[in-house]
C-alpha cells in the first residue's frame, strides 16, 4: 500500500462526509501518513475495554477516537466556513501555503 500525499495537518477542523458521523465537524488530533488516515476529535470514538493496570488500577470501558480515512473528511475553511478542497500556492517570497478552492483565501495560519 502507497502512502498518498495528506494536505491535511494537525489542528485543522474537517467535516466528515461519509460514516456513522457524517455532518459532524472537529479538529484534527493526530494525521498518520502511513495509512491516509486521522484522528479527529469527537469522531468514529468506539468503547474500548481496558485491564487493570499499576497506573490504572480499576481498568473498565473507556471511550476511544479511532482513525478515519482521509477520503471521508473534507477541510473547513476559516474565512468562508464551508467544507472545501485545498489547493496549494506560491507566494513571491516563495513560500508555499494551502488556499481554499472556493474563496481563494489562506488556510494556514
Amino acid at each position: 500500500m502507497e502512502a498518498v500525499k495528506i494536505r491535511i495537518k494537525k489542528n485543522d477542523k474537517v467535516k466528515v462526509l461519509t460514516g456513522k458521523d457524517k455532518g459532524k465537524i472537529g479538529k484534527v488530533l493526530k494525521v498518520v501518513k502511513k495509512t491516509s488516515r486521522v484522528v479527529v476529535e469527537n469522531i468514529n470514538v468506539v468503547k474500548v475495554h481496558q485491564r487493570p493496570t499499576q497506573a490504572n488500577a480499576q481498568g473498565g470501558i473507556v471511550d476511544k477516537n479511532m482513525p478515519i480515512d482521509v477520503s471521508n473528511i473534507m477541510v473547513m475553511c476559516n474565512s468562508c466556513v464551508k467544507p472545501t478542497r485545498i489547493g496549494i500556492k506560491q507566494l513571491e517570497d516563495g513560500k508555499r501555503v494551502r488556499i481554499c478552492k472556493k474563496c481563494n483565501q489562506q488556510i494556514d495560519s
